[in-house]
């Protein structure tokens, strides 16, 4: 499973970035999933390994510009995340998306990641459900908007993250059920633009209210590949009894 950590804006002490990175390195050596971090840009600096361009850093990246460099005061570059050493990029997040962040600057923003030789993570995800499922209509947008405007090749290196924000910090979050549904029809949605079982290879990540007690729950005969945690992967203690809720 891959296991990324979104630290948001939560860590400002370097001091407790170094000590939360170490323990990822640590959960990461153990081999039983692939687990990264994503610390704010600031601490992408302090915490990027000592060669440039290393991989199996551990990092992903909050978000990127959706520019390709020069004039652009306070943008943060593709290019700048892969001589930082940063492996995946979180891209159309919901907080982005709440901002104002449309489909097509998200999937500009997608292209830019791959071009670097990066992985980007796209979120999509309904704000609320209603009785007529016509939340489902708003995923297929999201997605298919990426879907359209990148290569078969392209298509195959994306990591979805589904997030549903009504989940998000709610003390009841997503059934296993549901979720199970939501990754059939993503992976429908993947199999109108990839031939044969190629949508299968796409790994499917769940973000909402993830924590050690339902990691196993959510994951078993779900169908997806990991988590995307917020808050929770902040708390060495917590994340590492999230990793091994479901190892």
């Amino acid at each position: 499973m891959l296991i990324a950590g979104n630290w948001k804006a939560y860590v400002e002490s370097g001091t407790k970035a170094k000590a939360l990175y170490q323990g990822v390195k640590r959960l990461r050596a153990k081999g039983a999933h692939e687990v990264v971090a994503a610390p704010s840009f600031p601490h992408l600096g302090l915490l990027a390994p000592a060669k440039a361009g290393k991989t199996g850093s551990g990092l992903a990246a909050q978000d990127v510009s959706v520019t390709v460099g020069g004039a652009e005061t306070g943008e943060v570059t593709a290019g700048l995340l892969r001589d930082l050493g940063v492996e995946y990029v979180i891209v159309g997040h919901s907080e982005r998306r709440a901002r104002g962040e449309s489909d097509d600057v998200i999937l500009e923003k997608v292209r830019h990641v791959l071009a670097h030789g990066l992985t980007p993570i796209l979120c999509i995800g309904e704000a609320s459900r209603d009785q007529d499922a016509q939340y489902l209509k708003l995923v297929r947008a999201q997605l298919s908007t990426v879907l359209e405007g990148l290569s078969a090749k392209e298509r195959l290196a994306l990591v979805i993250a589904y997030e549903p924000v009504w989940a998000i910090g709610a003390s009841e979050p997503i059934t296993a059920e549901d979720l199970g549904e939501m990754v059939l029809y993503i992976k429908k949605v993947l199999g109108d633009f990839m031939p044969g079982r190629a949508n299968q290879k796409v790994r499917i990540l769940y973000g909402g209210s993830v924590a050690p007690e339902n990691a196993r729950g959510l994951a078993a005969g779900t169908g997806i590949d990991g988590y995307l945690v917020g808050r929770a992967s902040t708390d060495l203690a917590t994340f590492s009894a999230l990793v091994k809720a479901v190892s």
